[in-house]
């Protein structure tokens, strides 16, 4: 029997459809945003998906679930010297997510952040969170940073994972994180025929340049930025930024054959983020943007070409998923089987 998951937060489904492959079955899928819950009904039309705002779910019918897991989007809590627990958390989409597990009182669950969260408020937004999840019946292992370069995705880009498993569980509970792989994926694993991908990726929509963003970029080789311009285009490209300190080494960018990927955003083409192709003067295209977060080529994207990039770019790398849902399932494994 493969482990029931419920998902919250979906997206386009880089989490889930990477849980999937690693043997998960979701029984759930709630994504409020009506344009990535038609590409989750397009692509898995068995898929069970709410579009719903979480706020109306009603969790108790799936108790005893074995999984749940989501990106809650973080939003910042007040603190007043207070030790926060399950009800002030009101109003964040965290007390959701938490309503859910309590509701719900699924055995493990995983949830997904922004590295940002480990320093936010020195550290203190993170524990709240533990503290909540912990009052709720839960033993939270050490949060862990990982880096999907390690894990077969062609991209520079950092998640923030929390596992906790139901405290009857804790001393049969065994988790092992994914071990950090040696071979570091380039964009042209990505986008040309190779171990990741069994053809060259196909042409599709793409935003374009504004033509002066265009003539600059020109002058920019692979691999380099801004500082490759001539100085007078500098400051004139750059403006104010140009005065303070820092690399900000990700402006103007024109990524190179073979390097992974600077970390996608939810658009292309707009400043201060730049990420150029190699050899044309433009930015990644929808296929390409996809490739680059490891989805497989048939998952498609619905919504317009702006919205698609929005749901990529939001995503969890798939293969960055995958290692983490093997990991999951085996620690689902060790408090059945122990």
């Amino acid at each position: 029997m493969k482990p029931k998951g419920i998902e919250l937060f979906a997206g386009a489904g880089g989490l889930a459809l990477g849980l999937e492959k690693a043997g998960i079955n979701h029984i759930l899928l709630n994504e409020i945003d009506k344009h990535a819950s038609a590409s989750l009904q397009t692509n898995r039309p068995n898929w069970n998906i709410l579009c719903e705002d979480i706020k109306n779910i009603d969790f108790k019918p799936y108790k005893g679930v074995d999984l749940l897991t989501g990106g809650f989007p973080c939003q910042a809590f007040s603190y007043a010297g207070k030790k926060l627990g399950f009800e002030d958390t009101r109003g964040t989409l965290f007390f959701d997510f938490a309503r859910a597990l309590k509701e719900s009182e699924a055995k493990v669950f995983l949830a997904e952040n922004v590295r940002g969260l480990l320093s936010h408020e020195g550290g203190k937004t993170l524990q709240s969170m533990i503290d909540v999840l912990e009052e709720l019946g839960y033993h939270i292992f050490e949060p862990k940073v990982l880096k999907a370069i390690y894990h077969k995705v062609p991209q520079k880009r950092e998640r923030l994972f929390i596992i906790g498993v139901k405290k009857e569980y804790k001393n049969k509970a065994k988790l092992i994180w994914p071990k950090p792989l040696k071979n570091i994926y380039t964009l042209k694993d990505a986008l040309k025929k190779g171990e990741l991908y069994d053809s060259d990726v196909k042409p599709s929509i793409g935003q374009k340049y504004p033509q002066k963003k265009k003539e600059v970029l020109k002058l920019i080789p692979p691999g380099g930025y801004w500082k490759d311009l001539p100085l007078y285009l500098q400051k004139e490209y750059m403006k104010k930024s140009f005065y303070l300190g820092g690399g900000k080494t990700g402006i103007a960018r024109r990524i190179s054959w073979n390097e992974p990927c600077l970390t996608l955003t939810c658009s292309p083409a707009q400043n201060q983020t730049e990420r150029c192709h190699p050899e044309e003067t433009r930015p990644f295209e929808v296929r390409e943007y996809a490739r680059i977060q490891t989805f497989p080529d048939e998952w498609k994207f619905e919504g317009s070409m702006n919205q698609q990039y929005r749901q990529i770019g939001n995503a969890v790398p798939v293969n960055l998923a995958y290692a983490v849902g093997k990991s999951v399932v085996n620690l689902l494994k060790s408090i059945h089987h122990a």
